[in-house]
């Protein structure tokens, strides 16, 4: 059965007890995490009104390493809102503000200058360090954690700039939970697919899912799911952390959002399993077509 033919006919059973429908998952979702070494937390929705499709540890805070990006790319659009042009302002690079995990800007000469909108574009689909920390300072940590704020991120918080891998083993300043990220995924999402205003405008938020969809990490969520399915993500990684937060299905006839987050998970071929079931799970509780 096709996945829009399958959820027309179980949309009434699911909209009538949800928190049976959500039962059986939540189970599986907690067996998964009492496999996999280190914590776990994970919430997942679709666009329809009414709770989640299931939710572990959802709203406790866990290092977000680059996922916050998300919310600093949203930053960017919430200010071209009032201010029109915003995305073209130009930001000077300089090598001495060159860190690891920056693939496109240490192609950068010194002195180079690039568009909010040009560096938007690495810092999500290439997760560069240097891109975002160069965005962070021209918003402002105040800027970016009050659209946090706005769009209900209640337990977000951004606090420093990305540092090269060795110098923030032990430095999880900058975190937040699945229920605050998948909420600003669900936004960006409602308002691309409904044509409305939600945290940004209708038009911002596609923009925002376009840039997503060219991530090029698909190690996480996307390598559960059936070839060719479109997602937008971003994924996030440090040291005993592995992160993926995702729009499945952005333009399809069902689209859902999951956010998983990890904390002391030092093995990752383990992480990445429950990364997996747990995409798995998500996807068949929407569609009934994975096992």
């Amino acid at each position: 059965m096709k996945r829009a033919g399958f959820l027309s006919c179980a949309g009434a059973a699911l909209a009538a007890s949800p928190a049976l429908a959500a039962a059986p998952v939540n189970a599986k979702v907690r067996a998964i995490a009492r496999e996999m070494p280190g914590r776990l937390g994970v919430y997942a929705r679709t666009m329809a009104n009414g709770p989640p499709l299931f939710a572990y540890q959802a709203g406790d805070r866990f290092p977000s390493a680059s996922i916050i990006k998300v919310l600093i790319m949203t930053t960017a659009y919430a200010v071209a809102q009032v201010s029109p042009g915003a995305l073209n302002a130009k930001i000077t690079f300089r090598r001495s503000e060159l860190i690891g995990g920056s693939d496109f800007m240490a192609q950068a000469a010194d002195g180079s200058r690039y568009t909010v909108r040009e560096l938007i574009v690495p810092m999500i689909q290439l997760s560069d360090n240097t891109a975002a920390n160069l965005l962070i300072s021209y918003f402002g940590f105040d800027r970016i954690n009050a659209v946090g704020k706005r769009a209900g991120m209640a337990r977000t918080r951004l606090a420093r700039h990305f540092r090269d891998s060795g110098a923030i083993v032990e430095h999880n300043d900058n975190v937040s939970t699945p229920f605050d990220m998948g909420r600003l995924l669900y936004l960006i999402e409602r308002g691309a697919r409904e044509g409305i205003p939600t945290i940004v405008s209708a038009r911002h938020c596609r923009s925002m899912v376009a840039v997503m969809l060219g991530q090029t990490d698909r190690d996480g969520i996307p390598a559960a799911l059936p070839a060719g399915t479109p997602v937008a993500n971003k994924t996030g990684e440090l040291q005993g952390t592995l992160n993926d937060v995702a729009i499945v299905a952005p333009y399809g006839d069902s689209p859902f959002v999951l956010a998983i987050m990890t904390a002391g998970a030092f093995d990752y071929a383990s992480a990445y399993a429950a990364i997996h079931a747990v995409t798995r799970a998500a996807y068949a509780a929407t569609a009934g077509s994975l096992t």
